[in-house]
């Protein structure tokens, strides 16, 4: 699923939300855009971005890859493109305003992980409660 014409550079979410669903009408697709569909459409892409580092192990797989060359990369930021379609193609099918949820969980998140007490710990929040 691959939104074409202009860069997408310096789009937002609602520009995307807007795009993707011009993408998906123009084509005769809402039809078949029902959020269940959607969500496997979702597991599908992260499945095949797992697919790119299913067996590298971690020293292979170090922040920048800086191991994997330009055609890995681009596959890599192709599938990581995907996701983030399907995903925004999803909460729209949902009816759910993605940024505003965004917003929300990050403010849930920074209650429930304070930095004074989860520095450096990958403990889960149940443990700084």
């Amino acid at each position: 699923m691959h939104a074409s014409g202009d860069s997408l550079s310096g789009l937002n979410l609602e520009g995307l939300r807007v795009q993707l669903a011009s993408f998906a009408a123009e084509r005769g697709w809402e039809k078949f855009h029902t959020p269940r569909n959607l969500l496997l459409a979702l597991v599908g892409e992260v499945g095949e971005l797992s697919e790119l580092f299913q067996w590298r192990g971690d020293e292979d797989a170090r922040p920048g890859l800086p191991d994997w060359d330009d055609v890995a990369k681009t596959r890599v930021g192709d599938e990581l493109a995907d996701v983030l379609l399907y995903l925004i193609r999803l909460a729209d099918a949902c009816e759910i305003d993605l940024s505003q949820a965004v917003a929300a969980k990050l403010q849930k998140n920074a209650t429930k992980y304070p930095v004074q007490k989860c520095f450096g710990s990958s403990a889960k929040y149940t443990t700084f409660q």
